[in-house]
């Protein structure tokens, strides 16, 4: 039985390797000075102070380095999270900023419990339900959405809602309130933001080394916002209407009892919840795990989900809203030299740094800059590359794709999710029912089998041989049914028909009524059928059923078998 220090200390930590540390020093140090402008930006993004992106960028960062699956994943706030929570909480923006605070800690506390149960009931093979297609769709239309949402920061206008069309018609009710001053320094910074993130090859490269340009890339964020904040004190921006951050509380985030809610206001968080969580755990160890191979180590999907599970349940007692891991500032922990957890450590040490020693100095930073953070990083999430790739490469990906990216921009972000995943396992049915039956014969010399169409192969008057290329389920069980009764009808001096089960995994109940209806079809035209290559596990499923025990003909460990032993040696084609 382990001891009590062995189930408390992570491996990770009692393994540490001190040769580790200054890497680890030095990347939590660029990761947390570097994430402050994202981590003020999506906190605004998700409807709540900037300050409570540092808080949810300390207490569960710190959880998660602990008990994570990962050793180099960086969670904090996100911005798909952050859109997702503002989305869930419209409701209560009107009600006070103390009682939003109060819905979006609980959101993250409920997300947290959602993701822990599923770990503990061992879930983590569920992100292998949702699809590419479904993903970067979703991604990509939260995203336009995320862009169009941050314009209310760059022009003073207060657009609100839930889908393009409902940010589109209030930004044209209300375009009157345009500020200048406001769009002016927005899109300035905006430009600024968006030829450093893209157009960093003549920008730095052209007069700076590849490391350097690197560096100056990163860092461009915080110096633009230092310069903001200068600006903003020596121009008087404030005075001349343009929002600024103001007053920013002093110190740590505090334990907070979670707010509880009555029935109805919890049934309404559920599904958001559950959906974040869905989101939060696909984006996240899609994250974990590629950097888990890279690096060649083992990725435990189920650790992965009671990790952030209880980073976000963590971060419910203490001021945060749903955070999740995140590929760019993963990117930056591992090029820093990110070795162990105790980068995200050091990076939580930063921000609580940040906000004791340095948050005062926020006060004169425009929302503006913020927002034009947001807009330019934002642009990357806008995956039309997988659209194209998978319009070529697989048409239902992409139709699955196109729902969830035009469900979220009309339905908002639940309902689309929900259409996008629908469409998924609709357009799976839809393949599963279609199953490819193919007619083989045999390669000349061999033991080998390939279908007629595509294979100079031999074939026998007497034998006519179906693979069957898909489990056998309630939903292509006809499907199957038809194929076989159509080739028995092309092939009629056939009368010994053996089915190919080498790619059959499963037959349920339907499949097997559909079996044993085609056996005594068979039978009634004087035909045997028969059966190659069954699985073991297939077996034991049907060994005792009438699929078997009623069989017309035989069951053979391989084709080459029932070849030999049915087929008219004198008579080929």
């Amino acid at each position: 039985m382990p001891s009590i220090a062995t189930r408390l200390i992570p491996a990770w930590l009692r393994q540490y390797q001190l040769s580790a540390l200054p890497t680890d020093v030095i990347a939590g140090v660029v990761v947390g000075v570097l994430v402050i402008p994202q981590s003020l930006g999506y906190a605004v993004l998700a409807g709540l102070p900037p300050v409570y992106g540092l808080y949810a960028a300390i207490v569960p960062v710190a959880v998660y380095a602990w008990l994570g699956s990962s050793n180099v994943q960086a969670v904090g706030p996100a911005a798909v999270t952050a859109i997702m929570t503002a989305s869930a909480l419209h409701p209560y923006a009107d009600k006070g900023a103390e009682q939003y605070v109060l819905m979006a800690a609980l959101l993250a506390l409920m997300m947290g419990s959602i993701l822990w149960l599923a770990g503990q009931l061992k879930l983590g093979w569920i992100m292998q339900f949702i699809s590419r297609g479904v993903s970067a769709g979703f991604i990509s239309g939260a995203a336009v959405l995320i862009f169009i949402s941050q314009l209310k920061y760059l022009t003073g206008i207060p657009i609100a809602g839930n889908g393009l069309i409902g940010y589109l018609s209030s930004m044209q009710m209300y375009a009157s309130q345009l500020h200048t001053l406001t769009l002016l320094i927005g899109m300035t910074a905006f430009t600024l933001m968006v030829m450093n993130r893209y157009g960093s090859t003549w920008v730095w490269q052209s007069w700076l080394s590849a490391s350097y340009a690197k560096w100056a890339e990163r860092l461009f964020p915080l110096i633009l916002l230092t310069i903001a904040i200068v600006l903003s004190i020596s121009l008087h921006w404030a005075t001349s209407g343009v929002a600024t951050i103001g007053s920013v509380p002093q110190g740590l985030p505090s334990f907070t009892t979670p707010y509880l809610p009555d029935f109805d206001e919890a049934l309404n968080l559920l599904p958001t919840a559950g959906l974040m969580a869905l989101i939060a755990f696909v984006s996240s160890s899609s994250v974990a795990s590629t950097y888990a191979r890279m690096r060649g180590e083992i990725f435990d999907a189920n650790r992965e989900l009671t990790g952030l599970g209880l980073a976000n349940i963590a971060g419910g007692f203490f001021q945060s809203f749903p955070i999740a891991g995140g590929f760019s500032r993963t990117a930056i922990n591992v090029d820093s030299g990110a070795k162990t957890p105790l980068a995200s450590l050091v990076t939580v040490l930063v921000m609580i740094a940040a906000l004791i020693a340095f948050g005062y100095m926020l006060a004169p930073l425009p929302y503006a800059i913020l927002g034009a953070t947001i807009m330019a990083a934002i642009i990357g999430l806008i995956d039309m590359a997988t659209l194209k790739s998978a319009w070529y490469r697989d048409r239902l990906d992409a139709v699955s794709f196109i729902a969830a990216f035009g469900g979220v921009l009309i339905f908002g972000l639940n309902t689309g999710l929900v259409i996008g995943l629908m469409v998924s396992f609709a357009s799976l049915i839809w393949q599963s029912s279609k199953p490819h039956v193919a007619i083989v014969g045999q390669l000349a010399g061999t033991g080998h089998f390939r279908n007629i169409n595509r294979h100079d192969v031999v074939t026998f008057h007497n034998l006519l041989m179906l693979r069957i290329d898909e489990s056998l389920f309630f939903g292509n069980s006809e499907s199957v049914h038809r194929h076989v009764v159509q080739a028995t009808r092309q092939y009629p001096e056939a009368n010994e028909i053996i089915l190919i089960m080498s790619a059959v995994n499963h037959i349920d109940l339907t499949g097997q009524e559909m079996l044993i209806s085609l056996n005594q079809e068979l039978l009634n035209q004087n035909k045997q059928l028969s059966f190659s290559f069954i699985k073991g596990p297939v077996m034991d499923i049907i060994e005792h059923t009438p699929v078997i025990t009623d069989l017309s003909g035989r069951v053979y460990l391989s084709t080459m078998d029932a070849v030999n032993d049915l087929k008219d040696r004198m008579d080929t084609r």
